[in-house]
C-alpha cells in the first residue's frame, strides 16, 4: 500500500459562475481500520481561499500549519490577503523545498481572485502544479472522482446547482473506494458568503 493511501482521502474542487465548491470525505483510517468519521481535510486560508489536503493526515496537518504561518507573515508585510495564484506558488515552493523527504500530501487549492474569478489547482507531493478551468481532484478516490465530475460538470453553474453536482460526484466516487467515505464536507464560496454543509453518506 502506498503511503498516500495509508489514511484514505477524497478531495474535489469545482468551478461555478463567480463561485467555487471544495469538498472532501470525512474518514480517517489506518489502512482498512476506521479511526475517525469527522476528520477535516479542507482548511481555510482566508475568506476567499481554501486548501484541501489529501494524503498522509499527519503531513497534511503539519503542512497546513506551515502555510498559515507563511500567510500571516505575508499579511503583515503586504497588508493584504494572498491571491490564489500567489498562494499556489507558495505551496508549490514549500513542497519542492522538501523534495528529498517530501510531505506526502496532494493539495487542492481553490479561491476567488481578481473580479471574483474562480481559481482552482492541484499539485503532486513535489509541487508540480496542474491548473484547470472546470474541476480538480485528489486522494485515493481520484480515479472515480474524475469519471463522476467529467459526466456531471457543466460550466457556469449557480451556487445551489454547484453544491448538488459536487456532492453527487463525491458521494458516487467514495462509494467505489473502501478507503474514503463516511459522509462528506462541502464548502460553497461566493463573493458574498461561504456555505458549509455536511453531507450524509454510507457509514460502512
Amino acid at each position: 500500500m502506498s503511503i498516500f493511501e495509508y489514511n484514505g482521502s477524497a478531495v474535489v474542487a469545482m468551478v461555478g459562475k463567480n463561485c467555487f465548491a471544495i469538498a472532501s470525505d470525512r474518514r480517517l483510517g489506518v489502512q482498512l481500520q476506521t479511526i475517525a468519521t469527522d476528520f477535516q481535510r479542507v482548511f481555510k486560508v482566508h475568506d476567499k481561499l481554501y486548501i484541501g489536503l489529501s494524503g498522509l493526515a499527519t503531513d497534511a496537518q503539519t503542512l497546513y500549519q506551515r502555510l498559515v504561518f507563511r500567510h500571516k507573515l505575508y499579511q503583515l508585510r503586504e497588508e493584504r490577503d494572498m491571491k490564489p495564484e500567489t498562494f499556489a506558488s507558495l505551496v508549490s515552493a514549500i513542497l519542492y523545498e522538501k523534495r528529498f523527504g517530501p510531505y506526502f500530501c496532494q493539495p487542492v487549492i481553490a479561491g476567488l481572485g481578481d473580479n471574483n474569478e474562480p481559481f482552482i489547482c492541484t499539485m503532486d507531493c513535489l509541487g508540480a502544479k496542474e491548473l484547470a478551468k472546470d474541476f480538480v481532484v485528489s486522494g485515493t478516490s481520484s480515479e472515480s472522482l474524475y469519471g463522476a465530475c467529467e459526466s456531471m460538470y457543466k460550466p457556469n453553474m449557480e451556487p445551489e446547482e454547484l453544491f448538488e453536482t459536487v456532492s453527487q460526484a463525491l458521494m458516487a466516487s467514495v462509494d467505489r473506494d473502501c478507503l474514503a467515505g463516511w459522509g462528506g464536507y462541502v464548502l460553497i464560496v461566493t463573493p458574498t458568503e461561504v456555505q458549509e454543509r455536511v453531507v450524509k453518506g454510507r457509514m460502512d
